[in-house]
């Protein structure tokens, strides 16, 4: 396929303004295709190969896990980046050639359980943030710390990406109903509540003060130049907590979120209600925090022991005399 060499960095472009446009993706989502196809082509022209067929990529898929050993998430990444393009080319008359002869089964990603905080270890990271505020004397670096507090509470109890607190603005919160607008991946909407009157007061302290630093955007969230409050400074407000309250040091903003859905899935939810809370396209998604839930499991197993009562009863007896005899 010589067509693809001429024109390569032109079908990429194309390739990645049409799934840009068809599938809404984000930038980010769009640099991260950008640049695993890039990383194909150098890779095809270090190795001076004449053709681009099926044989190519399995031999480029044998460099990433063998050679390179990229771990099998890095190499799922770009396998899903590749195949669309592929698909792409085909769809678009540019090639008639199968790409992916080969199995794709070593490319798939090991099921990791999502990590959770435990009950205390929640607690312990929220009275960071109100134990340091108390403590603080300055109103400046008290206003920092309510904006830090509201954060890591609105994650906590909403269940949000660092992403999706990121992005809300004045606009989406809803003063009067508690309610707050969700712009999840792919600007899929979802609206939520803020049920605990605390972090509803919180949150309207910090919006009573946030004129205070001047703000360039109407972003909820700002930083000390009143600009927005960037993914990496929630990060870094969610590692000093971290390191002042104690709690796991691998912890991630993102374990809230896995923690307040293990939380509901452990106080009753069902998982289709789950799903529309966390912003899931899909169920599968969803399903795995099923197995990190222990409180279910537990009342699972506890009903399905009630049922074997009557089954046991009549030898129950019998035996656990013997046994204790014996």
């Amino acid at each position: 396929m010589n067509f693809y060499y001429e024109h390569q960095s032109k079908l990429t472009e194309q390739f990645l303004s049409t799934i840009s446009t068809e599938r809404n993706l984000s930038p980010k989502t769009v640099c991260a295709y950008r640049y695993d196809l890039t990383h194909l082509n150098k890779w095809i022209q270090s190795q001076k190969m004449l053709v681009f067929n099926a044989n190519t990529l399995l031999e480029y898929f044998y460099f990433l896990q063998n050679i390179v050993r990229l771990k099998p998430r890095s190499i799922y990444r770009k396998h899903v980046a590749i195949r669309q393009f592929c698909d792409f080319l085909i769809r678009e008359e540019h090639a008639k050639e199968i790409f992916f002869r080969f199995s794709t089964r070593h490319f798939q990603l090991p099921v990791n359980l999502p990590r959770t905080l435990t009950k205390q270890e929640i607690t312990y990271l929220i009275q960071s943030t109100e134990q340091e505020y108390i403590s603080l004397t300055s109103p400046y670096r008290q206003l920092i710390c309510l904006r830090d507090m509201s954060i890591i509470e609105l994650l906590f109890c909403l269940g949000l990406r660092i992403s999706e607190i990121s992005n809300l603005l004045l606009e989406d919160f809803d003063s009067v109903s508690q309610s707050i607008l969700i712009r999840g991946k792919r600007n899929k909407e979802r609206l939520l509540f803020i049920s605990a009157p605390t972090v509803q007061r919180k949150l309207l302290a910090w919006l009573s003060v946030r004129v205070n630093l001047k703000p360039s955007t109407n972003h909820i969230f700002i930083n000390r130049y009143g600009k927005q409050l960037s993914i990496y400074g929630i990060e870094n407000i969610f590692s000093k907590y971290k390191y002042i309250s104690h709690i796991n040091p691998k912890a991630t903003p993102h374990y809230l979120r896995h923690t307040f859905a293990c939380h509901l899935l452990n106080n009753g939810a069902n998982l289709r209600d789950l799903q529309e809370l966390l912003g899931h396209s899909s169920i599968a998604t969803t399903q795995i925090y099923t197995e990190v839930s222990i409180e279910r499991k537990r009342e699972v197993l506890i009903k399905y022991n009630e049922c074997l009562i009557d089954i046991f009863r009549y030898s129950l007896s019998r035996i656990l005399n013997q046994i204790e005899s014996f």
